[in-house]
């Protein structure tokens, strides 16, 4: 499967395992928060890498260890939820995580841009989105007004 990472088109080293799913013998596998918080000393002993897929409706003071963990995906179940850039937000600027910060689940090419500037880098799109006019997305906005995680700084103070 091929995703969007830091703005360019790469095949995914990450593998989802679904709750009750067999773990692979090897590779970078991503667990839900609550296999995670339930088996997390096993996962992080196991492998030398690990990814937490985490609903929307959770904080990252929910995710244990969270220093431990290589990437934090994100679940978006629709279009309109937007729980998961406050998330994201919180993940970088309260909590100081610099892993992979991953948009799953509902994401439109739309919303892209928005979600990096809430300190996401890589995101799976819906299946049969065309990834190359997605990467598109992320230079339509010439310029933004507000602050967030990739320039703190409010227009005003960019002069």
């Amino acid at each position: 499967m091929q995703i969007i990472r830091d703005r360019a088109i790469v095949d995914d080293d990450f593998v989802h395992v679904p709750d009750g799913a067999e773990l692979p013998e090897a590779g970078k596998p991503i667990v839900t928060l609550a296999h995670y918080a339930r088996a997390r000393e096993t996962l992080l002993a196991r492998y030398p890498t690990v990814g937490v897929r985490v609903p929307s409706d959770k904080l990252p003071t929910d995710i244990p260890e969270l220093a431990r963990v290589a990437l934090v995906a994100i679940e978006f179940p629709k279009f309109t939820d937007g729980r998961g850039y406050t998330v994201g937000r919180m993940l970088r600027e309260r909590h100081a995580f610099r892993g992979e910060l991953r948009a799953v689940g509902w994401v439109l090419r739309d919303q892209l841009r928005y979600l990096e500037r809430c300190g996401f880098n890589a995101f799976e799109l819906k299946p049969g989105k065309p990834l190359e006019s997605a990467l598109e997305a992320f230079d339509e906005l010439a310029g933004t007004y507000q602050a967030a995680v990739d320039d703190p700084r409010p227009i005003y103070r960019r002069r």
